[in-house]
């Protein structure tokens, strides 16, 4: 229970205290994750669905729950973005790319990845926002993209950063136990399809949820090669990027 407070603390803005955050409870709290955004998660969805019961229009309605999620996140994991693919795009080297993602300066490339990502994710949760059990797959996606933090702290995986987040948590969590919440978010995400849009739902959530999470180990990757390692910055960039291809798989009618 100290590691799920541990991870409400983190993830979100809400003041709770957890225990200590050291390698030990590392690996508890990120399997812990999908859970500890619940509250911030379900807030978004009935906001986005209240805004469209309102009659404002689906983008209006989604930018709003978008802001809301940002808000109860401290955009902790959109400035991970941002800082993740300056670093990745700004051509330089392995120390150069760290200290730029480092510095917390938002360059060109970040911002666009700020825009793709934002609008993307805004779209999607006012398009879904259309009826309760769209807004129920808002509330789905917002907690199981966060699967990818296990995902990205598996066994394996080194920190690109002798100090820092990456540090603390990488490599902490078991492979199985990664594959297993993975599996299970699948999962998850198939059921909350079958409850939007039936079969047809079904498929696109597990699609949602394999592109996914396929995603985010591609970016890990990419980041072990580029950067020697996963940062924090890695693992907010992994975040967002899991949850926009999650909220665009759910609104592709396969």
């Amino acid at each position: 229970m100290r590691s799920l407070l541990s991870a409400v603390g983190l993830l979100t803005v809400l003041p709770v205290r957890g225990g200590r955050f050291d390698r030990r409870s590392a690996a508890a709290m990120m399997l812990w994750a999908p859970v500890a955004v619940l509250p911030v998660a379900v807030a978004v969805a009935l906001v986005s669905w209240a805004a469209r019961l309102l009659g404002l229009p689906a983008p209006v309605a989604g930018l709003i729950g978008f802001a809301v999620l940002a808000l109860g996140t401290r955009a902790f994991h959109l400035d991970g973005l941002a800082d993740t693919v300056d670093g990745f795009g700004s051509g330089w080297d392995r120390d150069r790319a760290l200290t730029i993602m480092r510095s917390g300066d938002v360059g060109p490339m970040g911002v666009i990845a700020l825009i793709i990502v934002g609008g993307l994710q805004a779209y999607g949760f006012g398009a879904l926002a259309a009826d309760l059990p769209g807004a129920v797959t808002i509330a789905v996606i917002i907690c199981l993209s966060r699967t990818a933090l296990a995902l990205a702290c598996s066994h394996g995986v080194p920190s690109a950063r002798p100090d820092g987040l990456g540090a603390t948590v990488a490599g902490s969590v078991p492979v199985p136990a990664s594959v297993i919440i993975a599996l299970a978010s699948i999962v998850i995400m198939a059921g909350a399809g079958i409850l939007d849009h039936g079969p047809t739902g079904a498929q696109a959530g597990v699609i949602g949820g394999l592109a996914g999470y396929a995603g985010c180990l591609v970016l890990v990757r990419h980041a072990v090669k580029r950067l020697g390692g996963v940062s924090g910055d890695v693992f907010g960039a992994a975040v967002e990027i899991t949850a926009t291809i999650m909220v665009v798989a759910m609104l592709v009618r396969y």
